[in-house]
């Protein structure tokens, strides 16, 4: 009875042993079947080398800036600040000649204005007592020649003495010489003849050129003197202005008169100006090591300011060499050399290896690697590489 229940439980033990084997072989079988008749996975498509690409939605969008940039002449040096002023030879600073009152203005600041146009009317005790003086030697060289005259036919006919002849004479070229005196005080006050300029002591002061009244420091009724710390008025024509620069030591050689130069300013951003090197300074500031240099400034638009700040840029002479300015948050550095982003489509950045030709504080010029009209990166370069190289791992 006992090797019965022995027997019954080897042979339990064999089967469970056969099933199991039998299991492990159904296995690996459905396992090679699966295996022999079911398609390779397809790894995604990869993104080419340098390409950074977003969907429409994306959040990184929002930090990266994107411009198109124009083609423009390459500068011989990098941006230079300067300060633009009036033209000086079409430029007059009128004050009073003469003290009085103003009892009269006859233009505005932004007036125009022709050549001998009369500012203002000024009260003038001195002029009145001028012009008083000047009619009475008149008179008196009047009386003296019609005396002389009539001496010299007496002399003639050897009826006047010689002296006497001779003392009349005297007397004449004395109230000429007193009447050229007095109109030359009146010529030095502007007043000019009577009934023009002066009657009365009422003083014009009049503009001496033709122009654009750009600064008046004048009332009705104010006190004027010839020794007033400002001018009265400012007269100049504001269709030419000037740029005045201080370029450093080591630019001064690349600069000659006439040369061509390119100006911007913060009240047009992205519009440039042209303007000419006029005169170039013989000396250097010992202080500041820099050398003055005067340029001049079609303004026929008159968006031009006197005393606006503007960066200058001088060209070189073959101004038909182009370049592309960036501003330098467009630049990141890998290695040896510079690179940009160019946004070719929508959402889609290419990494593109350029040459910086010249470098600025604020913008460098590109002469190699990007051209004029092309969509480039100007905030966010910096993170468009930290996804490429994300991608690249």
């Amino acid at each position: 009875m006992i090797i019965h229940l022995n027997l019954t439980k080897i042979a339990a033990s064999v089967a469970l042993i056969a099933a199991a084997a039998a299991g492990g072989y159904f296995m690996r079988a459905s396992h090679a079947s699966q295996a022999g008749t079911s398609e390779p996975v397809r790894p995604a498509a990869s993104v080419p080398a340098g390409e950074v690409s977003f969907g429409v939605d994306a959040p990184q969008l929002s930090s990266i800036s994107v411009a198109v940039m124009a083609g423009v002449p390459m500068p011989v040096s990098g941006p230079v600040n300067g300060r633009i002023s009036y033209d000086e030879n079409r430029t007059v600073r009128i004050s009073s000649p003469i003290a009085g009152r103003v009892t009269a203005l006859h233009a505005e600041m932004g007036d125009t204005v022709r050549p001998g146009f009369v500012l203002a009317t000024i009260d003038a005790p001195d002029l009145a007592t001028a012009e008083a003086d000047w009619i009475k030697a008149q008179s008196d060289e009047t009386r003296k020649r019609l005396a002389f005259e009539r001496a010299r036919a007496l002399f003639d006919g050897e009826v006047l003495a010689r002296k006497d002849f001779e003392s009349a004479q005297a007397d004449h070229q004395q109230a000429s010489a007193e009447t050229r005196r007095a109109a030359l005080r009146m010529r030095s006050l502007n007043g000019g003849a009577r009934g023009q300029g002066a009657s009365g002591g009422m003083f014009g002061l009049r503009s001496p050129i033709g122009g654009i009244v750009a600064e008046r420091q004048i009332n009705p009724g104010q006190e004027v003197r010839p020794d007033l710390a400002l001018p009265l008025f400012v007269v100049t024509d504001l269709s030419r202005l000037w740029l005045i620069v201080d370029v450093s030591e080591r630019s001064a050689g690349a600069l000659r008169a006439g040369q061509a130069v390119s100006l911007e300013t913060d009240a047009y951003p992205g519009r440039r100006f042209a303007a000419k090197v006029e005169r170039i300074g013989l000396t250097l500031d010992p202080g500041t090591r820099r050398m003055q240099v005067r340029c001049s400034v079609d303004n026929t638009d008159l968006k031009l300011k006197p005393e606006m700040f503007a960066r200058a840029s001088f060209l070189g002479g073959d101004d038909t060499k182009q370049a592309v300015q960036l501003p330098n948050t467009s630049l990141f550095v890998e290695g040896m050399y510079d690179y940009v982003f160019i946004e070719t489509r929508p959402g889609t950045f290419d990494k593109r290896r350029v040459h910086v030709a010249l470098r600025g504080r604020d913008a460098s010029f590109i002469d190699a690697g990007v051209k004029g009209g092309e969509r480039i990166v100007t905030e966010g370069a910096f993170l468009l590489n930290a996804e490429d190289a994300n991608h690249a791992r």
